[in-house]
Parts: C-alpha cells; sequence; structure tokens
C-alpha cells in the first residue's frame, strides 16, 4: 500500500511540476478588462517576461519588458519564484526516482532511499508553495488595481494560465504530501521480517548434557 500511495504521489507531482512549467512561458497571466468599454477594438495580455496586443481580425504582436532594473519588485520576485518552483521540481523527480520502491536504483540500502524519496517529497512541497506564492502575488496585484477607482493605467482581469498555474501547484503539494506519508508509514516486510531463535526443549539439553559427559560415564562404567 505505500508503495501505491509512493508512486501515486510521484505522478501528482510531476504533472503539476509539468503545469507550472507550461504556466510560466504562457501568454494570459493577465488580460485587459472589457468592463465599462463600449467598443473593445483591442485585447492586451501580459505574462511575466512580456505584452502582446491583439485586435478583431486576430493580427497580433508583442514586445518584450525592455529591462528587467525596469519592471517592478513584485514581477521581479514572481519570476524568481516561477523559476525556484520549477528547479525544485527537476531535483524533486530526481531524488524521488532514487528514493522510489518500485525502482532497483541503491535497492540495497533501504534507508537511503527512504530518505531520498522524504527529500523528494519536501522539494515537490517547496516548488508548489514558491509557485502558489508568485501567483497568488501577481494575482492580488491585478485584483487591486481592478477595484481600485483612481487607477490610471489599463485595468486587467486573471488570465487562464493563473489557474493553470494554481493547479499545478496544489497538485505537487499533494504529491509531495504523499510521498512523505509513505516515508513514514513501514512497509508490510519490514513488520513480517524478524530472526526467531529455536528454543532449546528440554531433550535437547539432556541430549547436550549426556554429549558433554558421555565419555566420563562410559570411562566409569569400565572402571
Amino acid at each position: 500500500m505505500a508503495a501505491a500511495v509512493e508512486a501515486g504521489g510521484f505522478f501528482l507531482g510531476s504533472f503539476g511540476w509539468a503545469l507550472l512549467g507550461v504556466t510560466l512561458p504562457n501568454s494570459y497571466w493577465r488580460v485587459s478588462t472589457v468592463e465599462g468599454n463600449v467598443i473593445t477594438t483591442s485585447t492586451l495580455f501580459e505574462n511575466l517576461w512580456q505584452s502582446c496586443a491583439t485586435d478583431s481580425t486576430g493580427v497580433y504582436n508583442c514586445w518584450g519588458f525592455p529591462s528587467m532594473l525596469g519592471v517592478t519588485g513584485y514581477l521581479q520576485a514572481c519570476r524568481a519564484l516561477m523559476i525556484t518552483a520549477l528547479l525544485f521540481g527537476f531535483l524533486a523527480i530526481v531524488c524521488s526516482v532514487v528514493g522510489m520502491k518500485c525502482t532497483k536504483v541503491a535497492n540495497g540500502n533501504p534507508e537511503v532511499k527512504g530518505k531520498m524519496a522524504a527529500a523528494g517529497g519536501c522539494m515537490f512541497i517547496l516548488g508548489g508553495l514558491c509557485g502558489m506564492v508568485a501567483l497568488s502575488w501577481y494575482a492580488f496585484n491585478i485584483t487591486r488595481d481592478f477595484f481600485d477607482p483612481l487607477f490610471p493605467g489599463t485595468k486587467y482581469e486573471i488570465g487562464p494560465a493563473l489557474y493553470v498555474g494554481w493547479s499545478g501547484s496544489l497538485l505537487a503539494i499533494v504529491g509531495g504530501g504523499c510521498l512523505l506519508g509513505s516515508c513514514c508509514t513501514p512497509s508490510s516486510q519490514d513488520k513480517s521480517f524478524h530472526y526467531a531463535l529455536p528454543k532449546a526443549g528440554p531433550s535437547r539439553l539432556r541430549r547436550g548434557s549426556d554429549a558433554s559427559t558421555g565419555g566420563q560415564y562410559g570411562k566409569n562404567a569400565y572402571v
């Protein structure tokens, strides 16, 4: 049962990591709102790296942000957190493959495999938390500007990429928790594997004493 939970946690964490990888380059982190506009001729959408615009004919143009230091501080922090989440996810996959019971890597040392699987679960959780913080922080700034009546710039709504990223972060956290739970639960083989020393019965003790003193009794019998 622990091996099945471990494998399920690994696949959930890996799928969540893949969703975070898809979210990072996605252009639809935020989309310009149509609320209050009578006629909409173009739609703006942005992510952490570039801003794009499309018109009613479907033609769109994208331009990257000019400088890393020219963007706002929260945007730089979101970039760092998302990249950190992907790095944690990659390391978690490597550690989990080594530490899972269904793999033969380091099969002769179960203690090392358990520690590697636990490390993989912790990294999945850390990666999911980093992604969750980055996405939630970005969404908070979108909603803050949207509900601010004095905001002078273009107002945006939450884009579909954030929902994909939230799902990936949640799956990574759940998968890491399953890996940690399987490591804390001992397997059935560990419970059933024990040494049993045979008990020496009275007949065996009697035979042993006869064998140890048999020479002495035989000599006295001939005297």
